[in-house]
């Protein structure tokens, strides 16, 4: 569970809720659903989605930390307040009939009970996963410093964030622990650390003096795909706990990572998954013509498992078709695949050559796991030579600040298959980093068109 998903599901719970008063309104206003209802039904669609931008608008779906079930009724009521100033004014320029205003009265009071109900039972729940932990931002600490141990006993008292680790450029003249929170590494031990998918937020704890020690940690950690926050000054109790609670529901001083963007993610995700279904079905009879060929041409499993890196660092498990004799299919990509690889069946060479292996992975779309368009995947300690690719560029990680992609931004500019240089593992990041931060439906749109033809116009790529 975060606070995002809940806070979209809620959302949409509202919009539902909404659409159920709307439509029993109307039964009400006109139970036989004639055409001539259209001058209810209209005006009530309209508010709705006003009233919708409301709620939004007042922040009616931020969790936030310690509101009280009080304070965020009033959030609620406040959004009605809103949308019933822009309704009004709406339906006096509008010159309604007296049997409109009648009707929409009735439904501006339904809503407004029937969310308040409902927010009621958002509250509750919300309230009992805090309680539970199942809503606790998870953070790791930059510095084993007294403003450290300040926010570790905030964060005992309030229970508001789990801190899981520290990491401190002084081993050897810091503790094992402080106030029970294990001491893991140096800084460089955290930029592969294997916490670092489950880590909400990296605070940085330096003292506020410090200014040349904070611009380092800044940039040294800038490249991770985590959200990096600054906690500083040496505050009286009250303060802490305030900053606490800004640390748990949103940056206190955000330098680092990717700002949540819930429109474009939003957006993002239900393209995935209205253009991964009409894919998926129809696509069926190619990937089942795929399946029978791989099972035709030799022995072994009909698709390919591999360990790669998703969003955050996180390792998924990526769903491919087997294009290499089962004996020798490589899953670490220890070695990649070269031009005339003798490891490639004959299926595959034509599979890889046309990107069908990658076929499968759009159950890793619908899954959530990946998006259509994105970074493409890597193999979790992918090789480039001898060197492991991850640390032949510093920006690397920085192309895991969003779910990789079937296809992506370095596929259309000939940056596909095998990285098997240093340069070529430069400019695949370069250009991975250049697409996330130009991100956006219509370049998305754009990549997914031109996919196809790059696809049939580099058939001497290695694959």
């Amino acid at each position: 569970l975060n606070s995002w998903t809940l806070g979209m599901v809620f959302r949409g719970g509202d919009a539902v809720a909404i659409l159920a008063a709307t439509l029993f309104t109307h039964s009400v206003s006109n139970s036989a659903y004639q055409i001539a209802a259209l001058p209810i039904i209209v005006p009530m669609v309209l508010a709705a989605l006003v009233l919708v931008w409301s709620l939004i608008s007042v922040g009616a779906y931020r969790l936030v930390q310690r509101e009280g079930l009080g304070q965020h009724l009033v959030r609620v009521a406040a959004g009605f307040g809103l949308a019933g100033t822009v309704l009004t004014i709406a339906l006096l320029l509008a010159r309604p009939l007296r049997a409109d205003m009648a009707a929409l009265g009735f439904w501006f009071c339904f809503n407004f009970c029937g969310l308040w109900i409902l927010h009621t039972v958002w509250w509750a729940m919300v309230r009992h996963w805090r309680r539970t932990g199942r809503l606790t931002p998870t953070i790791v600490i930059v510095g084993a410093t007294a403003n450290a141990e300040a926010l570790i006993g905030g964060a005992l008292r309030q229970r508001d964030v789990s801190v899981i680790g520290i990491f401190d450029d002084r081993i050897g003249r810091v503790p094992e622990t402080l106030r029970g929170v294990p001491v893991l590494g140096d800084t460089g031990a955290l930029m592969g650390h294997r916490v670092l998918p489950y880590v909400d937020r990296i605070v940085i704890t330096v003292t506020a003096k410090a200014q040349d020690r904070i611009r380092q940690l800044i940039d040294s950690l800038s490249v991770l795909p985590n959200e990096i926050v600054l906690f500083l000054d040496d505050a009286a109790e009250a303060d802490q706990n305030a900053a606490l609670s800004r640390i748990a529901d949103a940056p206190l001083h955000q330098v680092s990572g990717e700002s949540a963007d819930l429109r474009r993610a939003l957006v993002k995700r239900m393209q995935d998954l209205v253009v991964g279904l009409l894919a998926l079905i129809i696509l069926t009879p190619v990937m089942a013509l795929v399946a029978l060929a791989i099972r035709l041409d030799s022995r072994g499993p009909i698709f390919f498992r591999q360990r790669r890196h998703g969003f955050n660092n996180e390792e998924i498990v990526v769903w491919k078709f087997r294009s290499m004799a089962a004996d020798r299919a490589d899953a670490t990509a220890s070695q990649q695949v070269s031009i005339g690889d003798d490891r490639v069946t004959r299926v595959g060479r034509f599979i890889r050559r046309t990107s069908l292996d990658e076929l499968p992975q759009i159950l890793n779309v619908l899954n959530g796991e990946m998006s259509l368009v994105g970074p493409r995947p890597h193999a979790v300690g992918m090789k480039t030579g001898d060197a492991e690719s991850a640390k032949l560029v510093a920006t690397y990680a920085h192309r895991h600040r969003m779910k990789p992609g079937m296809t992506g931004w370095a596929a259309i500019k000939g940056s596909r298959g095998p990285v098997d240089t240093p340069e070529l593992v430069r400019r695949r990041v370069a250009l991975d980093v250049e697409y996330i931060e130009r991100q956006s439906f219509w370049l998305d749109i754009y990549i997914m068109i031109m996919t196809v033809p790059c696809l049939l116009g580099d058939s001497q790529a290695p694959r």
